[in-house]
């Protein structure tokens, strides 16, 4: 087979072109136009409106608050998320024994349903038989409203923060599986220390890795849902309210589908401008030691 051939490109990759259309282009093209359109219920009537839509959406007050605890998931998913990740991973290759123990250990969090740990994390915050005023009770002190208008953004991001820890120190580690050992060895001869090793060696060699991990990270925070919804649903008085869950309450409690796309969008723009900034931040810098 002669892979030259345009034929047998458009063979192999008319599959994926076809998925990619139906499911990610046609609903995007769909949700631009939805934003400029008045349409109540998911009734059979679209009435465009034009920026009207925008226009309410710069001047709601729920959607600047969820705008600010979106980009507080973001931060924490790039600082602790992909740092964590990062700062597990080299850790965890200078350990000779119990290496695979703590890939486990690490990971074990991805792979439970976000909307068990939402379960188990709004029981741990509960008043009544939480397992944080159990302890506060066991201690002799005043049991405590854990969720307030202050805490509950920070509160609810910690299982979301917590869960994909593992998911970035496995990708991590890969990159640094990948690495010959000839570079250390050589930067050994010379006298490098075990943190010039990962500052002057690993960290910049795995670049590429890095902006991939930043760029899952921010896509990441922009889809969280079901962790929020299920231990506040933005609450209480919208202080964890996020895009998504806002754009879910507007889409299916408010019946607004045309607003709603406009949140849709707003997300995606927020998402493209995040990335390029941070991969942009991510400089090429040269191994040296």
């Amino acid at each position: 087979m002669n892979f030259k051939d345009k034929r047998y490109i458009v063979l192999f990759l008319s599959p994926t072109v076809i998925l990619l259309f139906t499911f990610l282009i046609y609903p995007l093209i769909q949700s631009v136009y939805y934003s400029f359109c008045e349409w109540y219920n998911f009734s059979n009537e679209k009435k465009f409106i034009g920026l009207a839509n925008y226009n309410q959406l710069i001047h709601d007050p729920v959607i600047w608050i969820a705008l600010k605890n979106t980009l507080i998931l973001t931060v924490g998913a790039i600082v602790l998320q992909v740092g964590g990740g990062l700062v597990l991973a080299l850790l965890s290759d200078s350990i000779k024994r119990g290496f695979k123990f703590f890939r486990t250990v690490f990971f074990f969090p991805i792979i439970i349903s976000g909307t068990a740990i939402g379960l188990m994390f709004s029981i741990i915050y509960n008043y009544d038989y939480g397992l944080l005023n159990a302890i506060m009770r066991a201690f002799g002190l005043s049991e405590q409203v854990w969720l307030t208008e202050k805490s509950a953004i920070y509160l609810v991001l910690i299982p979301i923060l917590w869960q994909y820890v593992g998911f970035y120190f496995v990708i991590f580690l890969t990159g640094i599986s990948k690495i010959p050992e000839d570079i250390y060895e050589s930067a050994q001869l010379d006298g490098i220390t075990g943190i010039q090793k990962a500052f002057k060696i690993t960290i910049p060699l795995m670049r590429d890795v890095t902006a991939a991990c930043l760029t899952l990270a921010t896509a990441g925070a922009l889809k969280v849902f079901d962790v929020v919804y299920i231990v506040t649903k933005g609450g209480p008085m919208n202080a964890s309210e996020l895009l998504s869950t806002y754009m879910y309450d507007k889409a299916f409690n408010g019946q607004n589908a045309g607003y709603a796309s406009t949140i849709v969008i707003a997300m995606m723009l927020l998402g493209v401008l995040i990335t390029v900034v941070l991969n942009k931040a991510v400089k090429k810098d040269t191994i040296s030691y």
